[in-house]
């Protein structure tokens, strides 16, 4: 059994493949970006760029130059994002091997809900 690269410590399969495969749509924030973390794991462009919000998605995402390697996403905060809200702010620190040093990134990312789906609006790199 492979485990959901999110953290969440389900398999793959019950967690973010699900979404990745476009058969549900994550019900929070958090959950999108759990599923968000994974797709950059699995270097899923496909599905990053449809959960992004339109007025911030850029026109591609190119892997192929990608040094990085995921290892582990802690969520630290959420602020609303639930299934009734239609925003919502999560913080978290994904960690990563570059360069065969591990380094974090500590982000607070915004997500809207439109027509029942949740959304990436952008991210604040914190220091």
């Amino acid at each position: 059994m492979n485990m959901c690269f999110c953290g969440s410590n389900l398999n793959y399969k019950d967690c973010c493949e699900p979404f990745h495969k476009a058969l549900q749509f994550a019900p929070t924030a958090e959950t999108l970006m759990r599923s968000r973390y994974s797709a950059y794991v699995l270097q899923n462009a496909n599905y990053l760029l449809a959960t992004w919000h339109k007025s911030t998605r850029p026109k591609e995402l190119d892997f192929s130059q990608e040094t990085l390697q995921w290892q582990k996403l802690e969520i630290l905060h959420t602020k609303k994002g639930g299934r009734t809200d239609d925003k919502g702010k999560v913080e978290f620190n994904a960690f990563y091997l570059q360069d065969g040093q591990t380094r974090l990134m500590h982000e607070i990312s915004r997500f809207k809900k439109l027509a029942g789906k949740w959304f990436y609006v952008d991210g604040v790199i914190q220091d």
